[in-house]
């Protein structure tokens, strides 16, 4: 089963945010292709506070190929407490995993998918990297970048994008989409060659 896991923040406050691209790409994967999202109770043996898994989670298919699709709602920098919980619960490889989120050192708008490598800057993958003991952790980086000039890296990342760049950001998540899409049919290598121009 392959798991796309997009980063975010859960609540409506930061939806619309640059952080929250990855939640973006992943409804619109369950969208294009009839998959239900929703909270679920982990095995008992993995059970926790509030008894579900810090997650929203739809299994379904694309194509051919069987996936998972989840969106953590542990906030951003404690995404690896969920990345670790749900491959414990569906028994995950990290091979199996693609974990998708924002880059401020991408210019926005870019994609670069990724077999592995260090967290950077982003403390959500900083913490998946961190909780899952490898970096060897396929991604897909989504450009918001760059920071502007005396700006806060913080603020600029839970603030909305404006007006002006929202036609960019609506073609790069199709675009992560179309790039998931290709991977699940060919394969990293592959899609890597096609979507990292």
């Amino acid at each position: 089963m392959h798991c796309l896991i997009g980063l975010g923040n859960p609540g409506a406050e930061y939806g619309e945010t640059r952080h929250n691209v990855g939640f973006r790409v992943i409804e619109l994967l369950a969208e294009r292709h009839g998959i239900r999202l929703r909270r679920r109770r982990p095995l008992a043996a993995i059970a926790f506070s509030g008894g579900r898994l810090p997650a929203e989670v739809g299994e379904g298919q694309m194509g051919d190929q069987p996936v998972l699709l989840v969106k953590p709602r542990t906030f951003m920098n404690n995404s690896g407490e969920a990345v670790v919980r749900v491959c414990d619960h569906f028994d995950l490889e990290l091979a199996d995993l693609l974990i998708i989120y924002d880059d401020l050192d991408l210019k926005l708008g870019t994609l670069r998918l990724r077999r592995g490598g260090s967290g950077g800057t982003h403390k959500g993958m900083q913490s998946v990297i961190q909780r899952l003991g490898s970096e060897d952790i396929p991604r897909l980086r989504l450009g918001i970048g760059p920071l502007p000039p005396g700006a806060d890296a913080r603020q600029f990342v839970l603030s909305p994008f404006a007006d002006a760049e929202m036609p960019t950001v609506d073609h790069m998540i199709g675009r992560s989409v179309e790039a998931i899409e290709y991977l699940l049919r060919e394969g990293i290598e592959a899609a890597m060659n096609k979507f990292n121009a």
